[in-house]
């Protein structure tokens, strides 16, 4: 292939050295995106429908959930189509596109799971003043740093990363359009581009990621002085699913950019986007919702309401 053609489209070999393996992949990627869409559409007619839950914490929820539909979206489709056929390619302006969304939501989910911690903390920590503090004008501001946050990191690396020469390599060893794939076709020295890669991972991933850390010292230092085992318990539940959501995405995120271009293999880094491409945007739903009284309260509120009425009409 030309140099020019990669300008057209570009192979995406996902796991086409394992035949069978897609075949399962398909049906299991299927119905994870599936429960993926249900779970986070669900949250969110819930968050905005039930009154009670009109407050910053599932504010910052209902944009995750957002979040974690665009950033599913922006490539399962794709993969699915993939899988169940023969056509691998994708279009240089599609293989664009990926790219940018997946660079933003990523970079903006970053930010928002601090925003998130931060909004715990200061109904842990400053409970009397949570209301002063978390007004929903600053609520807005915080999403808008975040997606702001997710918008400059895809401005800045996208368009470096689709302009590197290739010399006719068109063969991306992944099943989408991430950056690390991208740049180890590249036939020029990347060095300079994988340090710009790392500092901007260590200002979107570790900042956000110490902020979260500073955040639930201070949350557990206080949740520690709670005499009420009751209010331990509560404090802990609503904490302890953050805090699972932000081991799952960070886990991951780190593994895949903090790290030497070569140094992971390329089966590890498939399945590590896979999981926090698809796995972890189906787990947040199940992890707010069974770990959340107030959050399987308000469904049970809306079912009755529909069952009521249902008989009433």
């Amino acid at each position: 292939m030309t140099n020019q053609s990669c300008q057209e489209r570009f192979i995406l070999l996902r796991f086409s050295d394992r035949p069978r393996l897609e075949h399962i992949l398909f049906v299991f990627v299927l119905i994870f995106y599936l429960v993926t869409l249900v779970g986070n559409i669900l949250i969110i007619l819930v968050s905005r429908l039930d009154p009670s839950l009109h407050t910053p914490m599932y504010f910052f929820l209902t944009n995750l959930s957002f979040l974690d539909l665009c950033f599913t979206t922006s490539s399962i489709p794709q993969l699915l189509f993939n899988l169940g056929g023969l056509d691998k390619t994708i279009s240089h302006m599609g293989c664009a596109i990926q790219l940018f969304m997946f660079l933003g939501l990523g970079g903006a989910e970053c930010v928002l799971l601090a925003v998130m911690a931060y909004d715990r903390f200061t109904a842990i920590c400053k409970p009397l003043h949570y209301s002063v503090i978390m007004y929903p004008r600053l609520c807005w501001q915080l999403v808008s740093v975040a997606w702001g946050v997710g918008l400059l990191n895809s401005l800045v690396m996208s368009p470096v990363t689709m302009k590197l020469p290739r010399c006719g390599r068109c063969k991306v060893k992944h099943f989408l359009c991430e950056m690390p794939a991208l740049i180890k076709i590249a036939c020029v020295d990347t060095v300079a581009m994988e340090s710009t890669v790392f500092i901007l991972s260590v200002i979107i991933v570790l900042v956000p990621l110490s902020l979260i850390l500073i955040s639930y010292s201070y949350i557990a230092l206080a949740v520690l002085r709670i005499q009420s085992a009751a209010g331990r318990r509560k404090a802990f539940n609503t904490c302890g699913s953050h805090l699972t959501v932000v081991s799952l995405f960070y886990g991951n995120i780190i593994y895949m950019y903090m790290q030497p271009g070569n140094n992971s293999s390329q089966d590890q880094g498939k399945f590590l986007t896979l999981f926090y491409n698809l796995v972890t945007p189906m787990l947040n739903p199940v992890i707010y919702t069974l770990r959340n009284k107030d959050v399987k309260g308000a469904l049970k509120r809306l079912v009755s309401r529909k069952q009521g009425d249902s008989h009433f009409f």
